[in-house]
């Protein structure tokens, strides 16, 4: 009996699920909210000037060393990566009227990370083209799940026009954060209550933190013997490590240490003035000369965030598999970055979910 299986969500993990099942001559159908694919990947370019590059307000790293599923498949679909720039010395900014520190960490003294060539978009872009056409609906906002008498699922959606849509499968792989499952979608019959509650307490990985990426023609501060990285701890930016792209184009990225909430209250054109005004004080007045400030608050990101991934992380959250029983066992599988119980948050913890995921399909379709 031929089986159908909807995916929600076009980020990495629920594209991958896609391109496996299609592999494997399973027919899939991927749904999702935004009018991008991508997910928590987002690689922009600056206004007018694309000639500039792409830069990353999402993820931008893995790590060859320890994560083996990327690297093979970003081999596979032969995309292209570079090294992180390392090299020089980082600043460690301690105190608002006090100069920085400067220190330089040991050679080999860190494993090393890589970066894509056109951002994370293009591990996406790859992906999107082993898939169909045609499978990947957009603008697509899955608002109910319903199990039928007869075993059969049924997917309720609101369309960008206001719509309505219904599909139908046999099994259904979320490829969405825990929290986003448990806030935006109705199941029925209900998902088990404990499940309910383990959904809840996975926080989002990201969803609480914003990036900004200055742009500049050059980076000029290697030209002083520094690498970019900073960590400090005045902000408004907490870690900051070059972000240039591999053809020239200098930028420069920083993660904040400023709470959800205190960054919505601040507004983004007082807190991106902040943000220059730490770059100066760390680099000089050449940071001024900035072509773009790129920004991204996930937190404000419905498809992402939930009202409880406003509260900052103040550890490395529990992640792994949720065990699935009753009604929905074997007919609704998880499988995002946050069900990785080794390399949740990162985009190998996406990869292998999806892995996980289909590989459930295939036993239970054969």
């Amino acid at each position: 009996m031929k089986k159908t299986i909807v995916i929600v969500g076009a980020g990495l993990s629920g594209l991958r699920a896609a391109s496996l099942l299609t592999a494997q001559g399973i027919t899939c159908k991927v749904l999702e909210a935004r009018d991008r694919i991508g997910g928590r990947v987002l690689s922009t370019s600056v206004p007018n000037r694309p000639d500039l590059g792409k830069f990353d307000l999402g993820p931008s790293w893995f790590w060859p060393q320890y994560e083996s599923t990327i690297t093979n498949l970003v081999k596979d679909l032969n995309v292209g990566t570079f090294d992180q720039y390392t090299k020089g010395a980082m600043l460690f900014e301690r105190f608002q009227n006090e100069p920085p520190e400067r220190y330089r960490h040991p050679e080999n003294s860190d494993a090393i990370s890589v970066r894509f060539r056109g951002g994370v978009q293009s591990l996406i872009d790859a992906l999107a083209d082993t898939i169909p056409s045609g499978v990947v609906e957009l603008n697509t906002s899955v608002t109910a799940i319903r199990l039928e008498k007869d075993d059969a699922i049924t997917i309720e959606t609101n369309q960008a026009d206001g719509k309505r849509k219904s599909f139908s499968a046999d099994a259904v792989i979320l490829a969405l954060p825990p929290r986003i499952v448990a806030r935006h979608i109705h199941f029925s019959p209900s998902l088990p209550p404990n499940l309910m509650t383990n959904l809840v307490n996975k926080p989002t990985w990201m969803a609480g933190q914003a990036k900004a990426v200055a742009v500049y023609d050059r980076p000029f501060w290697r030209e002083s013997g520094l690498s970019g990285f900073v960590s400090s701890r005045v902000g408004p930016m907490q870690e900051i490590h070059d972000a240039s792209s591999d053809t020239g184009t200098g930028a420069l990225f920083g993660f904040f240490g400023v709470p959800a909430n205190s960054r919505q209250e601040l507004g983004e054109d007082q807190l991106l003035k902040l943000v220059m005004d730490q770059l100066v004080r760390l680099f000089g007045p050449a940071a001024e000369n900035v072509n773009a400030l790129l920004y991204k608050d996930w937190s404000e990101d419905f498809e992402t965030a939930v009202e409880e991934d406003l509260d900052p992380l103040t550890h490395y959250p529990s992640y792994g598999q949720l065990p699935i029983v009753g009604d929905w066992e074997k007919k609704i599988i998880l499988a995002s970055t946050e069900t990785s119980s080794q390399f949740g948050g990162h985009l190998e913890g996406a990869l292998q979910a999806a892995e996980q995921a289909v590989l459930v399909i295939v036993n239970y379709t054969r």
